[in-house]
């Protein structure tokens, strides 16, 4: 069974400590172990970046562009090795995987721009003096990375923080820490120096530590408001920059109007791509009264379609969740619904599997009916494919659910007429809104982040400007000449 291992300061280090069961969800087999990074070699690491960012910074911005370039061709290389291991510890459907995969590797070539992205300003204050502005990077950066796209997290992460000339201690997902096995290798080939990049594993004890360092400049999370809250905070005690992207309930209206056909291509994947757990899935279905029996209709034709198997078939749409205890949280969150209720128009409770996929962690899209915006299955974040039906007479109903949310990530409306779609975006209060798009989740050009309780923090967001700005320190520098003394 593969044992897997830190990277510290450029060398593959075997841990000493704990070791924890990395499970492929398909099949609930134990396919490899992870370590607890203990104390003392988390802080080796830190040390190790903290000593590289003396050096790093002032490497020349084209050599660390050309370790990007690097980094980005290596990706392509391994691609489809990296896709399957995605699929393996993190049970996303192949193809899902692979469209990850993709998108950290867009995300690296758009960190390749960052020349671009990291000039500076000059203003000319009077005749002879200038105000400056430089962008200098931070130091040793923390990241932690959530198990449901270890690739995007990756994306947004890692190129931007190397590429503005900052030092990365990674700590992996424990649930699905294989794919960054693979990155810290691609790194260690491509000659990376020592101490730039490191990669620790573990779980609470290795966060804290790391948020208590006063070696670590700054914080950038992925994952649950909850533990959201924990390092936002933890990083406001030790005056961290922090980029905490957090949970999310996001909201897909229907209006009378809607394109019901369109709305059919985009339900399926807004709700069961990735069995639902992704912080972009569409949780809640609020349709307007007058298409609501044909859009019940539609969800149950295409929800008792998708075919659910093992991660790695081609020929099943979902797979499964990550984990048993995942299952009973969903299961729980089912039966909540009963409770508050609800009728289960379609139960996705034990599925019919293939005998090697009897002990996976499997929940089938599963549909409750008769829901109201204040019960719990509507407003809390169940994280599977669970998916809420809600009756309404208007799609300003829909606008006021999601801005009751204590989360604020995304949503979307599906209309042909631009004037409901136009006050659909000038008053939902979320931080990535879709028009006839049942995923709006931003492109790798765009800011990827919502708003309320799904961003933390500093309130800053990934991708592209808003990371070059978490990356980096802003230096005003105000210059004033004389000239030579006169004689």
């Amino acid at each position: 069974m593969q044992i897997l291992k830190d990277y510290i300061n450029g060398q593959w280090v075997t841990g000493t400590g704990e070791l924890l069961d990395v499970f492929n969800p398909s099949t609930g087999e134990v396919i490899a172990k992870v370590p607890v990074t203990t104390t003392e070699r988390v802080e080796e690491a830190i040390q190790a970046a903290a000593e590289a960012f003396k050096t790093w910074k002032d490497v020349p911005l084209q050599q660390r562009m050309g370790y990007l370039f690097k980094l980005r061709d290596a990706l392509l290389n391994r691609r489809e090795e990296l896709a399957q291991l995605i699929s393996t510890d993190q049970a996303k459907h192949i193809a899902d995987a692979r469209a990850e995969v993709d998108r950290g590797i867009q995300l690296t070539e758009t960190a390749c721009g960052l020349p671009l992205m990291l000039r500076g300003d000059k203003i000319a204050v009077n005749a002879h003096i200038d105000g400056e502005i430089v962008r200098e990077p931070i130091g040793v950066v923390g990241a932690l990375s959530p198990f449901n796209f270890p690739s995007l997290v990756f994306g947004w992460f890692v190129p931007f923080a190397l590429g503005c000339g900052n030092t990365l201690v990674y700590k992996a997902s424990e649930q699905s820490p294989m794919f960054m096995q693979i990155i810290a290798e691609i790194l260690d080939e491509m000659g990376l120096p020592k101490g730039v990049f490191n990669l620790v594993n573990g779980d609470r004890p290795v966060v804290e530590h790391m948020l208590n360092s006063k070696d670590i400049q700054a914080m950038a999370f992925v994952g649950s408001t909850k533990v959201g809250q924990i390092v936002a905070e933890g990083c406001a005690k030790t005056n961290k920059k922090a980029m905490v992207l957090a949970g999310a309930k996001n909201t897909m209206i229907v209006t009378k109007d809607a394109n019901l056909q369109g709305f059919a291509e985009n339900f399926k994947n807004a709700c069961f791509g990735a069995a639902g757990q992704r912080c972009m899935a569409a949780a809640n279905v609020l349709v307007e009264e007058a298409v609501y029996e044909q859009v019940k209709e539609i969800m149950l034709d295409v929800a008792k379609h998708v075919a659910v198997g093992d991660a790695c078939d081609e020929s099943v749409y979902m797979g499964p969740v990550i984990s048993r205890q995942s299952v009973e949280r969903i299961h729980k969150y089912i039966d909540i619904g009963l409770e508050e209720g609800c009728t289960l128009l379609l139960d996705g409770r034990n599925p019919q599997l293939p005998e090697k996929n009897k002990n996976g962690f499997f929940v089938a899209p599963t549909i409750l009916e008769g829901v109201t915006k204040d019960m719990r299955v509507a407003k809390e974040e169940i994280f599977g494919p669970v998916v809420t039906l809600i009756k309404a007479q208007s799609y300003k109903e829909g606008i006021d659910l999601i801005n009751q949310s204590e989360y604020g990530n995304g949503g979307c409306i599906f209309t042909e007429t631009a004037i409901i779609a136009q006050d659909f975006l000038r008053h939902t209060n979320s931080g990535m809104l879709g028009v006839n798009v049942g995923v709006p989740a931003a492109m790798p050009y765009l800011p990827f982040g919502g708003t309320k309780g799904s961003l933390l923090g500093g309130q800053y967001k990934a991708q592209i400007s808003d990371c070059v700005e978490f990356f980096t320190k802003r230096k005003v520098a105000t210059i004033r000449y004389y000239g030579p003394n006169q004689a």
